[in-house]
């Protein structure tokens, strides 16, 4: 992976930010984005496409990654909004703000498949599955998807009977059985996503 990373490297790119996301599909909950700038040299055998890992794993690099990184930006969009302008948009959103948050210089953006137009003209390459390419990419659905998964929790004490923290908001038998009983929960639920029959 960090070979990946090194072919962007120039001596004018030298902080590069990676892009991802987490939560894209799922019925419930807020879509996720995180923005990571790892020193240029940082390497861990690791770091993976989140989805590749198991929640002990994604957890304990969750940590190093926030203490390593030389910036780390979050950016949450709700379901009202995901409802409001669609998800494809909302997920430019979340990128977006999580980028605003990355408080240093930087030279590049490199995200998961998704264009980006920033008004720094600083350019931004879409990387197909970059998340299990590019080590800072990595990174970014590591802390986004923790993040997320996080916030699901917290929704599960809140609302038991929905299951999220087994689930995370994802379309699963049990999900939707509940959603059936219990109803759709205002600003948790993706209107915009419709439930098979």
């Amino acid at each position: 992976m960090l070979d990946y990373d090194y072919q962007f490297y120039t001596e004018k790119i030298q902080k590069i930010v990676g892009i991802d996301e987490a939560g894209r599909g799922p019925l419930a909950g807020p879509v996720v984005a995180a923005a990571v700038i790892l020193p240029k040299d940082y390497t861990n055998e690791k770091i993976n496409d989140s989805k590749k890992l198991s929640e002990k794993v994604r957890e304990k690099l969750f940590l190093e990654i926030k203490e390593i990184a030389l910036a780390v930006g979050v950016g949450i969009i709700e379901a009202t909004v995901i409802d409001q302008v669609n998800i494809y948009e909302a997920t430019k959103l979340a990128m977006l703000e999580a980028l605003k948050q990355i408080k240093i210089n930087y030279d590049l953006v490199l995200t998961d498949a998704m264009p980006l137009k920033l008004e720094n003209n600083i350019n931004v390459i879409p990387i197909i599955k970059g998340d299990a390419k590019c080590i800072s990419i990595a990174a970014a659905s590591i802390i986004a998807k923790v993040t997320r998964d996080h916030i699901l929790y917290d929704l599960d004490k809140k609302y038991p009977e929905y299951g999220f923290k087994n689930h995370k908001g994802y379309g699963t038998k049990k999900h939707i059985e509940a959603i059936k009983k219990y109803g759709e929960i205002e600003g948790i639920h993706r209107k915009s996503f419709k439930i098979k029959k």
